[in-house]
């Protein structure tokens, strides 16, 4: 048990906002319960101090304005920075997947509890889906959750002609990882993903991915690697059991697509009955030109003077996105 001398220390400590004076008598009394051979009650202390000092850590981080970090020298045409402000709640995705980016945020808040039992947090992250549907989203939601910089890959820099300087840039990349701590979203991952089985492929590509492979599977940083595709069946098999979780995207269904037009159009008079047509018109559209047809709607009503947004502006504009999406289709054939 505490001695009352430990008890009294625990309290002025507290009373005087030594944080690390109050954790030291803590883990003092966790050790005086050792070795009296409460060892339960050891551990129990030691955890409760560790997941203190985790929240306290991020407390501090959120409270502090996030280092401006800059890629220098080679890394400045390898990777472009950002600082999002983007948050779980302003993300309409189904619950499957906000449950996995929840999950790996809790995991990255407590990493401190999870290392103190051998155990690492999710942060290798495969985003699979159409375009337009929160892959990338996804990306900064994480950044701004955790008061982290976006570091997104820039495929133009990283792929040259010679793979050499290819394995040689991706190398750069992961040493990175280290270094600075932030989200490293590789978008169109494909590019450096695809089979290594394909007939066209003269043998450097399969190199490259050869290297991506090795040196995803020896990151031990506490970075967060977020590789997103548009093409899961084009990926090699062996990237999958390298990543921590994949995540499967989807266009949005009747619902989700009633929940992003009540959020987007929220500030504007309209009746939600009016809503059902408009959702129907706007089925199998993404995420993002259910968003930009709303705003569409919306930029046409104010340059109009009109008083309230309706449903005709509303479904007239996702009647023209789907046709831009029909025509697109027709020019790829």
């Amino acid at each position: 048990m505490a001695t009352s001398n430990q008890i009294k220390a625990l309290l002025r400590s507290h009373l005087e906002h030594d944080e690390e004076r109050f954790y030291s008598i803590a883990l003092q009394i966790a050790a005086a319960e050792a070795r009296s051979g409460h060892s339960k009650l050891a551990q129990e202390l030691k955890s409760l101090v560790d997941e203190a000092k985790s929240k306290t850590s991020l407390s501090k981080k959120k409270d502090s304005p996030i280092p401006i970090v800059r890629p220098k020298g080679e890394l400045a045409d390898l990777l472009s920075v950002s600082y999002p402000k983007t948050r779980i709640s302003d993300m309409v995705l189904k619950d499957s997947i906000v449950s996995l980016i929840r999950k790996t945020l809790e995991e990255q808040r407590h990493y401190l509890k999870l290392k103190t039992h051998d155990l690492h947090p999710n942060r290798k992250l495969l985003l699979v889906g159409p375009p337009g549907c929160g892959k990338t989203m996804t990306a900064s939601v994480l950044a701004g959750e955790l008061g982290l910089p976006l570091f997104a890959v820039r495929l133009d820099g990283l792929i040259s002609k010679y793979m050499g300087e290819t394995i040689s840039k991706l190398r750069l990349i992961f040493d990175s990882m280290n270094e600075t701590r932030g989200i490293y979203l590789f978008d169109e991952f494909d590019s450096i993903g695809t089979t290594r089985n394909f007939t066209n492929d003269v043998g450097e590509i399969r190199r490259v991915l050869n290297s991506f492979l090795v040196y995803l599977e020896q990151d031990q940083s506490n970075s967060i690697i977020c590789a997103a595709t548009n093409n899961q069946n084009s990926l090699d098999s062996a990237l999958f059991r390298r990543f921590d979780e994949m995540l499967e995207y989807d266009y949005p269904d009747k619902k989700l697509i009633l929940q992003i037009i009540q959020n987007r159009v929220r500030l504007y008079k309209i009746e939600s009955k009016s809503l059902l047509k408009v959702v129907n018109a706007a089925l199998g559209l993404s995420f993002a030109e259910v968003i930009k047809a709303c705003d569409d709607a919306i930029k046409r009503m104010i340059l109009k003077d009109k008083l309230k947004l309706s449903s005709e502006d509303l479904m007239k504009s996702f009647l023209d996105r789907s046709g831009k999406r029909i025509q697109s289709k027709q020019k790829l054939k």
